[in-house]
């Protein structure tokens, strides 16, 4: 595509757009006597209902909009919408994720009622067609006083293609009412009301592709913005009862390619009222002239949403700090560390002017919180020619993180004698220095160790049920010999699950990719009671910023074998970086111990950079060869919210053809990261995962290593804690 014909053609529609705005916006603004200085003014009610992104209701198939059509608006970033709409031929089940203040995303399953998911009763019985659809929504140009909001985005791209299409949208709030206008290709351009402004620029946007690439899942670019286009919009009314909104648009689809078949539309105008009750919104709409539809919508906030926690209050500072010669008793302090800090003191050691202390952080995941629990607990007893303490993070036989405290500083700050106290800009974090470490002989614990986790395996859009699931407990045991060896073996025990209702273990598409994954039905059913790993591991700390590990035996559920892994990260670094060398053979499903023939070499190098333009983003790169024998890379894409909430997406591109690889074109997923401690009444590290896969196969998928070295020093930059 021309790139100065491309923008040429987008400026022709943005005019059109923001001129119709203008237009409408001088008639309601002449008939209304509005006299607003800007969209977020104080003194307006609607306004900063508006701004604040409360009142912002969801599309029928998700998304901030009206019903069928999208508008520019955007909820606060980190607003989580979960959705459920019926509109007769039609259900949709939607998440709606505001990722940044300028990004929607939006992940759907269609159920057309009107068509089944196979011709075969004994494969998918009589479950009804389901579809899987994403969109995104970016935010081009912010509201002002003068100018309306402008965003385009992309829905239904990557998949079949059910909704698939592209759309520019404005919209303006003029006092009560938001007016919308766009132009949409696809779906959302079907009705044909208008010409195409980038055909005037070039022939080949005349008409619309319709062949899929390659097996689906593929973006496909050469569809964008071509084809017939339509005019959209309509208004929603904010009614002077607040919990009540109004909506009313002119949709620009005929409804001539509806895979639910020949729909037929009345009226190109629908209407809707949506009332809100506290964080959940009812919907019901009247569309096409001739349908009637509802829905509920859950919203969300990722940054705020907590649990109340039980846990001790802080202890008081004094300041100035009270004149004490020697601590009086350090078996109150060492208690004190872990009640109230959390903190398990392994040993201390003091000099002329330093306090330090070596152990782990329990409970708290939250550096600062931790660090301030911490001090306040060491200054009621501090003698008072310490000037600073230090604070040496360990996880197992690693040194991660050392924390250098400024005692008098942090007396001020924790006392409140500073008008805006920063708890935060009291101590520094760094590498551990290795002269304070050969200062104390840290004792590290040998023997036996044990350890229970829940686990949960889901799968949705399968034939023989649309939701499927397995849950259970991960039975860990482990003995550690020395500071640096260790054996571990996990057994998983499966409580709860509805896999016994798989009609087929293996699909039919003949791969020429060796079966690494697509033979999981045969794992996952094999036993309740199945031995999950069994490996030797070793670990060490090379250097004050290199990490390495070796393991060996049953790695995970399918393979097992030897590997090794190197790892440099610097403290609070925004990069850090690795390679994983494993020599790995499948594990047989029909037992826990034997092994089939195929064998493998799979490693990466792996990249994490957490980019200061992003802020609380990820990106981590895995490039290498995959267990399939593929080469190419992995790319990790992950958002934490101040809740300690991550929603991450990734996707594997390796050499493997679409067609090689088969449904879905290459390995892509999202997952959810969740803080234990939003489920636990008292403070708790660690955090569990929900994946969502759309389709799984075998190109593109790398080892599941049980022990990860960038896991291990989580400490060190604090993404995940």
């Amino acid at each position: 595509m021309n790139y100065t014909s491309c923008t040429l053609a987008m400026g022709v529609v943005a005019l059109t757009l923001l001129s119709t705005a203008a237009f409408a916006r001088q008639v309601i603004t002449a008939a209304s006597t509005q006299n607003s200085t800007e969209i977020a003014s104080k003194n307006s009610a609607s306004s900063n209902w508006q701004q604040s992104g409360s009142g912002l209701t969801q599309m029928v198939r998700g998304g901030v909009g009206l019903l069928q059509t999208p508008t520019a608006r955007m909820l606060p970033a980190g607003s989580l919408t979960a959705n459920y709409t019926d509109n007769e031929e039609y259900r949709f089940w939607s998440v709606s994720i505001q990722l940044f203040p300028w990004m929607e995303t939006t992940a759907r399953y269609t159920d057309i009622r009107t068509r089944l998911y196979s011709d075969d009763p004994g494969f998918s019985g009589d479950q009804t067609l389901k579809d899987k659809g994403i969109d995104v929504k970016l935010r081009l140009l912010a509201e002002s006083r003068y100018l309306p909001q402008v965003a385009m985005g992309f829905n239904d791209f990557g998949g079949t293609g059910l909704f698939e299409s592209e759309f520019i949208a404005v919209s303006k709030q003029l006092g009560p009412l938001d007016v919308h206008l766009g132009m949409g290709w696809g779906y959302l351009g079907t009705a044909a009301n208008t010409a195409n402004p980038f055909c005037s620029v070039r022939e080949s946007f005349c008409n619309r592709p319709s062949e899929t690439l390659g097996q689906g899942g593929k973006i496909s670019y050469s569809k964008f913005f071509k084809g017939a286009a339509s005019l959209f919009g309509g208004v929603e009314y904010q009614t002077p009862w607040q919990p009540l909104k109004l909506k009313l648009e002119y949709e620009g689809n005929d409804y001539s390619r509806d895979k639910a078949g020949d729909l037929i539309q009345d009226s190109r105008w629908n209407m809707g009222a949506v009332y809100q009750w506290r964080d959940v919104d009812f919907s019901l709409n009247y569309q096409r002239g001739n349908t009637l539809g509802f829905g509920v919508h859950y919203q969300l906030d990722l940054n705020t949403n907590d649990q109340p926690k039980i846990k001790p209050a802080m202890l008081p500072v004094a300041s100035p700090r009270p004149q004490i010669a020697e601590f009086s008793d350090l078996n109150i302090i060492l208690r004190q560390l872990l009640f109230n800090a959390g903190f398990y003191l392994k040993t201390s050691r003091m000099t002329d002017d330093e306090f330090i202390l070596y152990g782990h952080q329990l409970y708290y995941r939250d550096d600062v919180e931790a660090t301030e629990r911490l001090a306040r607990v060491v200054l009621t007893q501090l003698p008072s020619q310490i000037k600073r303490i230090r604070v040496i993070e360990l996880s197992g036989n690693l040194t991660l993180v050392e924390k250098v405290i400024d005692v008098d500083a942090f007396a001020r700050a924790a006392a409140y004698d500073q008008l805006q106290p920063d708890i935060r800009s009291t101590y520094i974090r760094q590498a551990p220095d290795p002269d304070i470490m050969a200062l104390a002989d840290v004792p590290y614990t040998t023997g036996l160790y044990t350890g229970m986790e829940i686990f949960w395996i889901q799968s949705f859009g399968n034939p023989e049920n649309f939701y499927m699931y397995q849950g259970g407990v991960f039975l860990g045991a482990g003995y550690r010999f020395s500071e640096n060896f260790s054996i571990n073996t996990t057994a998983k025990l499966t409580l709860l699950e509805n896999f016994d209702t798989f009609n087929f273990k293996v699909d039919a598409f003949n791969t020429p990719l060796p079966r690494v994954r697509t033979l999981v039905r045969e794992y996952v059913t094999g036993s309740k009671f199945s031995m999950e790993n069994t490996y030797a591991h070793w670990q060490r700390q090379l250097d004050t910023n290199w990490f390495v590990q070796a393991y060996g035996g049953y790695l995970e559920t399918m393979f097992g074998g030897v590997g090794t892994e190197v790892l440099y990260r610097p403290v609070d670094s925004e990069f850090a970086f690795g390679f994983d060398l494993n020599y790995v053979r499948q594990r047989s499903f029909e037992n826990n111990i034997d092994f089939f023939d195929y064998k493998t070499l799979t490693g990466h190098v792996n990249v994490y950079w957490q980019p200061s333009f992003l802020p609380d983003t990820r990106l981590t790169f895995n490039i290498g060869q995959f267990l399939a024998k593929d080469k190419g890379v992995n790319v990790d894409f992950a958002k934490r919210f101040d809740s300690g909430i991550i929603i991450g997406a990734y996707a594997a591109i390796t050499n493997v053809s679409s067609e090689e690889y088969g449904e879905g074109s290459f390995t892509k997923g999202f997952y959810l990261s969740l803080p234990f401690d939003l489920f636990s009444v008292r403070p708790a590290k660690g955090r569990g995962r929900l994946p969502w896969v759309p389709i799984a196969r075998d190109g593109g998928q790398p080892l599941n290593r049980p022990v990860k070295l960038i896991d291990m020093t989580e400490s060190r930059s604090g993404f995940f804690n």
